[in-house]
């Protein structure tokens, strides 16, 4: 990524950064870097935030702004944290005096060299990510995860290359106003979640649609074929259509069948694991297994790199992460 885009897009600019979560906060001193004014807004109080950061940031000249939000109508680019519904009327007034209103995630999809992967789903997100970052990583090549597994885009967006790979995971909260999407979409599966944030189910389903929207047919979409909701996301995708299973043959894609992890493509079948080899526990892990495995072929990882990240892969902390066996009795930090 060519810094002086990056100067010309922000620098001077007049920006506000509504939301001082962990992402916004990566924001402010990505936007710092390249000149912008800086003013963030969050409804908390100022006491909820470590003190010693805000006054660096005030050092380097950025306004803070605790409480309601004010009108923004004197700002160039407004950027909006995941925390922050997009629907409020602040952002509605914004919109309608022609201010450009965005996300990190915008700026990192426009942006960003080389592939970029995109996993959303209700449950699996961050196992899917974690694990095809391990199968790429065991070739050497470059490759980067981040987005709500916990370490912001905009962080790594400068370091990419036209090789280079990067593994998002994203949310609804991230996805309902992306005007852009990743080149390969996983999309795992969608029940229902976040109704305190979302109208309804039927809304949170419609948040992730951002993941495939705005797909070109030289793009890729990998679907859990075995949620309805999933489904409807991955038909708002012009991409070439993959599907993943972990009750049903599929066709073009990755399913489970026999005991083994299998990859058919152009008519050929190929078991990568036996199941019982894959380290992860859980049944419910198979279909982030096989998503991860689908990925990974699309971006031409070998098959025995794919099989060696399933032996050595542990998963996520905190998440059926295995503590200790005590007198043959399993126990798991979940």
């Amino acid at each position: 990524m060519a810094k002086g885009d990056l100067q010309a897009e922000f620098g001077g600019k007049k920006i506000a950064i509504l939301g001082f979560g962990v992402e916004s906060q990566e924001t402010v001193e990505f936007m710092l870097k390249h000149g912008a004014v800086i003013t963030v807004f969050d409804e908390k109080a100022e006491s909820a935030f470590d003190v010693s950061r805000l006054r660096h940031l005030r050092e380097q000249g950025v306004t803070f702004n605790f409480g309601e939000f004010p009108s923004l109508a004197n700002f160039d680019i407004i950027v909006r944290s995941p925390g922050v519904k997009p629907g409020i009327q602040v952002l509605h007034e914004a919109g309608d005096l022609g201010i450009t209103i965005t996300s990190s995630t915008n700026i990192f999809l426009e942006h960003a060299e080389g592939t970029v992967v995109g996993v959303t789903g209700t449950k699996g997100k961050g196992t899917t990510a974690a694990l095809l970052y391990e199968m790429v990583k065991k070739t050497g090549r470059d490759v980067y995860v981040g987005g709500n597994i916990g370490i912001p885009a905009l962080s790594f967006l400068e370091m990419l290359k036209p090789d280079s790979v990067s593994i998002l995971e994203l949310s609804s909260f991230q996805l309902m106003d992306t005007t852009r999407s990743p080149h390969i979409a996983i999309v795992l599966m969608v029940t229902q979640d976040h109704l305190d944030y979302h109208a309804s189910a039927i809304e949170y389903t419609m948040a992730k649609m951002g993941i495939a929207a705005h797909q070109s047919e030289q793009d890729s979409i990998i679907v859990n074929v075995d949620y309805r909701n999933s489904i409807q996301i991955a038909e708002r995708s012009a991409a070439k259509r993959y599907e993943i299973s972990k009750f049903q043959k599929i066709a073009q894609g990755c399913f489970v069948e026999l005991g083994f992890v299998v990859v058919a493509l152009n008519g050929m079948e190929e078991r990568i694991i036996d199941q019982n080899n894959i380290l992860i526990p859980g049944k419910h892990n198979l279909e982030n297994v096989c998503a991860a495995t689908m990925a990974a072929k699309l971006l031409d990882i070998p098959s025995g790199d794919i099989a060696a990240a399933l032996q050595t892969f542990r998963g996520l902390t905190h998440r059926l992460e295995m503590v200790r066996e005590v007198d043959a009795v399993k126990y798991y930090n979940d």
